[in-house]
């Protein structure tokens, strides 16, 4: 697929890599941007067209379904990154509710639309939900879990022609990782690469140098392998 012509909503568009994927999108040539945000913003290109959303906000996320119609492409960006200890169930609870039920939320409420056009499903995930980073570990299991609904997702649409993508993020220069002293990558640079994975049809998206030196032997590897593996058991209940 191409983005051309396309309608594609961004949740968590009015920062950070949020920002870098609208400005990408209009790049290419999308007819209408919907930027999903928690505050009011607004933006000089007619396309964009603002919309409140706050993922944990079920009331807010079906108002935003119903205002938003058509739809192509769903990227699921929001997400937070607190600064937390293991044990700290605030934290837990917190970044649950954004970074896996709020992804979820928000994919249920745009399911319809994305059947109907035989669209995408972009979940913004992290390197983290692969392998944890001890200093955040609850951050981590949530992006684990995301990364499981995302391979569920992947599996029960194929039928249906829509496609789901994962986006295994490594360090990027936004405000989550402002007090990470490491080398990060430009947002614009990431938003490149995530759309570049979606219109070549990548499933699993490794879009900065940190992701992208994992990648190899991933399609090959233990991981794709044992989810094509379950892939066929969903197969063997369609047949039965």
């Amino acid at each position: 697929m191409t983005f051309t012509d396309k309608t594609v909503l961004i949740t968590g568009a009015n920062r950070g890599l949020g920002r870098a994927l609208v400005a990408e999108a209009l790049e290419r040539g999308a007819a209408r941007v919907y930027a999903g945000t928690r505050v009011p913003m607004t933006h000089p290109d007619a396309r964009v067209v603002p919309v409140q959303i706050d993922v944990t906000d079920s009331a807010e996320v079906q108002a935003a379904a119903a205002t938003v119609g058509a739809l192509d492409v769903l990227v699921n960006n929001a997400g937070i990154a607190l600064p937390e200890t293991f044990g700290d169930d605030a934290a837990l609870e917190r970044h649950f509710a954004v970074n896996c039920f709020g992804a979820y939320a928000v994919t249920q409420a745009f399911l319809p639309a994305l059947t109907r056009s035989r669209g995408r499903i972009v979940n913004v995930l992290s390197l983290s939900g692969v392998a944890a980073m001890p200093l955040q570990p609850s951050y981590s299991m949530s992006k684990a879990a995301a990364f499981s609904m995302t391979q569920s997702l992947r599996m029960l649409l194929a039928g249906e022609g829509v496609g789901v993508h994962a986006v295994l993020l490594g360090p990027t220069d936004t405000d989550m990782t402002r007090g990470f002293d490491i080398p990060k990558a430009a947002p614009a640079a990431v938003a490149s690469r995530v759309f570049d994975g979606v219109e070549k049809g990548e499933e699993d998206i490794f879009p900065d140098p940190l992701s992208s030196s994992t990648t190899l032997g991933w399609d090959g590897g233990p991981t794709k392998a044992l989810e094509r593996h379950m892939a066929t058991y969903l197969q063997a209940a369609g047949n039965g």
